[in-house]
């Protein structure tokens, strides 16, 4: 750990979203730094102060999360420990040092009643622990730290770490059918896509008098919505036109594969005022996912990979 002033410090070393981080920021002037544990562990507050007041960033973009959607409903102390707690952590220090937080939240924190894309301004009503703990953490983080800026956002997915469609990738390679819930509808979203999008917002958040407008919740999803069978028939699709096999992918209700954590029916998020105050917005996931699946081609997919999704109550 060093105690020179960097200009951003990434919570999280190996998820999707701060892989991404790391490599964009990294090649473009701008001193970045990625912890994860033990430098950084969300389950430790003094952790995370040493951390973020040693290094003294301008921006502070917390990247880490408890994600395991049914898991959580078993371990509800550690998914609170790091996606409330932990994270109002690192937004505190943040302040500390008159530093901005970026922290990134989910669309689990909807109920999924609705039938119009949510915004920012919807009342939240997660159904689950997972999304209670990043809504309480969304709160904290808001209260703890005015220079804040909270990103929704769904269905991530890139060529790192654990996410459907890698799992995908690999349960097509040794299947020629899969089941995939039809009635779960959101955003995929690109994990270097967020990356960039944090990239842009940098220099407004950190500006020496930036729009009071930039701080606050925004969802931010790539374009488009579909259903969780929608995407995988995508994902294998792209990957029979780059030389993979063909698969079946047939359409099951999420009745048809309960799961110990319910998730929200309908969690499209509208990213309008993203785009009112500050001109941004993700491109379509039809497209990031035609990026991923570039870099994807011909690379094996780690076992691991989707073991660590199996739970997730998507597929059978």
């Amino acid at each position: 750990m060093t105690s020179d002033a960097c200009s951003t410090l990434i919570i999280g070393k190996s998820g999707q979203v701060s892989s991404s981080l790391l490599g964009l920021l990294g090649g473009d002037g701008n001193r970045a730094l990625a912890f994860g544990r033990p430098e950084i562990d969300l389950c430790d507050p003094q952790s995370v102060r040493r951390a973020i007041l040693a290094a003294r960033p301008k921006v502070v973009v917390n990247a880490a999360a408890y994600t395991a959607v049914d898991k959580a409903e078993d371990e509800p102390d550690v998914a609170y420990a790091v996606n409330a707690t932990g994270a109002e952590a690192a937004a505190k220090a943040a302040a500390e040092i008159g530093a901005v937080i970026i922290h990134f939240s989910t669309d689990y924190v909807f109920d999924g009643c609705k039938r119009t894309p949510y915004v920012e301004t919807d009342a939240v009503s997660p159904i689950g622990v997972y999304g209670r703990s990043k809504q309480e953490g969304e709160e904290r983080v808001a209260a703890a730290n005015p220079k804040h800026i909270i990103l929704r956002t769904a269905w991530v997915f890139s060529p790192f770490g654990n996410n459907f469609a890698k799992t995908m990738l690999r349960l097509g390679s040794e299947r020629r059918e899969i089941k995939v819930v039809d009635d779960q509808r959101g955003n995929p979203t690109y994990a270097p896509d967020l990356a960039e999008l944090v990239r842009k917002l940098l220099p407004l958040a950190s500006a020496p008098a930036p729009d009071p407008r930039i701080f606050g919740t925004f969802h931010a999803v790539n374009q488009g919505e579909t259903t969780w069978f929608g995407f995988a028939k995508a994902i294998l699709e792209g990957a029979a036109r780059r030389g993979g096999r063909e698969v079946t992918v047939l359409p099951i209700s999420t009745r048809e594969y309960p799961t110990k954590a319910e998730r929200p029916a309908y969690s499209v998020l509208s990213t309008e005022k993203l785009r009112a105050v500050t001109g941004l917005e993700l491109r379509p996931w039809a497209e990031a996912l035609s990026d991923c699946l570039d870099q994807l081609a011909g690379s094996p997919v780690r076992e691991a990979d989707a073991r660590s999704q199996q739970t997730d109550g998507k597929f059978a």
